[in-house]
């Protein structure tokens, strides 16, 4: 095999489209814990025009052939927002896909590090699928097992080729399984009731009738919680808008959990009912089943986001919201729930997680490689 047997495309054409969003059915034919995506929502998300993500970032997509046949693919990323709020130069890679085959690998990367450079970059990241706000990390551990809702999966033999290439690790991200019938410390009970009591806590769902309403409030949080974390980027309102929009279609109201202290809002968990055991099925099949028969067939949900406000951080609420989860999953059909993703060194919330019996079953990781 020769290096001049693979051609690269930086993709332009709607066949060359279709071969992108196509080529994960050709890597994953034979892998049962593989979870389709649907391709109009693939198509979408890397549509300029309609993801608004892109008034701040532009891409760099590509894809390999052998003989015709697409082999490889992968995404490059700019998003001045990052780099504005980092004060870094770094380009991002993501929708990585590609054959067993180091050759193709380091075509694909030498392209992207490539175009990164001509764009005065000097580090290239990722997986991120497009940024931190979305799907990202490279599954290192946990391949026997399908992934939950809008986390990632990629064969074993991808870590290896991103080491060979030269990336490095940059971050490891965690995913925790609790069952909600586990037995957790009195203490982390007497703890939570003692809270209630004494800091004015309360929970509440989301209101849908009031959704709009509601996701402002969600964006207040969310860029006040999560502004010290490695590797966060605030995100505009049209853009937080949006991806409020596409959720609406498959939430679960009963598990969006809202904690006010003395009425206001001082954080909230967005949880999703884990729509990844409806799959396969195509997009209208998926929402039928969502309203009907096919909520039944969901007995796991994942908290994507556990953010809480740093005014009310010192009162310990994130225990808090795992408690109230334990106790209102069962009644909502959900045996059980996965917390991810977690940063490795994110000290109290892995120690509290150990805690309440929950057991760490993926490990996704972030890479790094400078370009000299």
């Amino acid at each position: 095999m020769t290096v001049s047997e693979i051609e690269i495309r930086p993709i332009e054409t709607k066949q060359e489209w279709d071969d992108f969003i196509g080529l994960p059915w050709k890597i994953y034919q034979d892998n049962p814990n593989w979870i389709p995506p649907l391709r109009i929502a693939i198509k979408d998300m890397l549509d300029v025009d309609k993801n608004p993500f892109f008034r701040h970032a532009f891409m760099h997509p590509c894809i390999a052939y052998r003989n015709g046949e697409p082999v490889g693919r992968v995404v490059g990323v700019i998003d001045d927002n990052h780099n504005r709020f980092h004060q870094e130069k770094t380009a991002f890679f993501g929708f990585f896909e590609v054959e067993n085959n180091q050759v193709t690998t380091n075509r694909l990367f030498d392209e992207i590090a490539k175009w990164a450079k001509s764009k005065g970059m000097t580090t290239l990241r990722g997986p991120v699928n497009l940024s931190t706000n979305h799907e990202c990390g490279l599954l290192i551990e946990g391949y026997d097992s399908a992934p939950m809702v809008m986390m990632t999966y990629n064969p074993p033999y991808y870590q290896n080729l991103l080491d060979q290439w030269g990336l490095k690790k940059s971050k490891d991200l965690l995913a925790y399984q609790v069952k909600y019938d586990a037995k957790f410390a009195d203490v982390i009970y007497t703890h939570a009731e003692k809270l209630k009591k004494t800091a004015d806590v309360t929970f509440r769902t989301v209101n849908m009738k009031k959704f709009d309403s509601e996701v402002e409030k969600f964006l207040d949080v969310y860029n006040d919680a999560w502004e010290a974390n490695w590797g966060f980027v605030p995100m505009e309102p049209y853009e937080f808008r949006h991806m409020a929009k596409e959720m609406k279609m498959i939430v679960d109201p009963r598990i969006i959990l809202i904690a006010e202290v003395r009425g206001q809002m001082a954080g909230f968990g967005l949880t999703l009912p884990d729509v990844n055991q409806l799959f396969p099925i195509g997009l209208l099949k998926l929402l039928w089943n969502l309203k009907g028969p096919g909520r039944k067939k969901i007995n796991q949900c994942r908290v994507l986001t556990l953010g809480i406000k740093k005014a009310y951080r010192d009162l310990g609420l994130g225990a808090l919201f795992y408690v109230e989860y334990i106790k209102r999953g069962p009644a909502c059909g959900y045996k059980t729930g996965e917390a991810s993703w977690i940063l490795e060194d994110n000290i109290p919330m892995n120690r509290a997680l150990e805690r309440m019996c929950g057991e760490r079953t993926k490990v996704y990781r972030i890479f790094d490689r400078a370009l000299n």
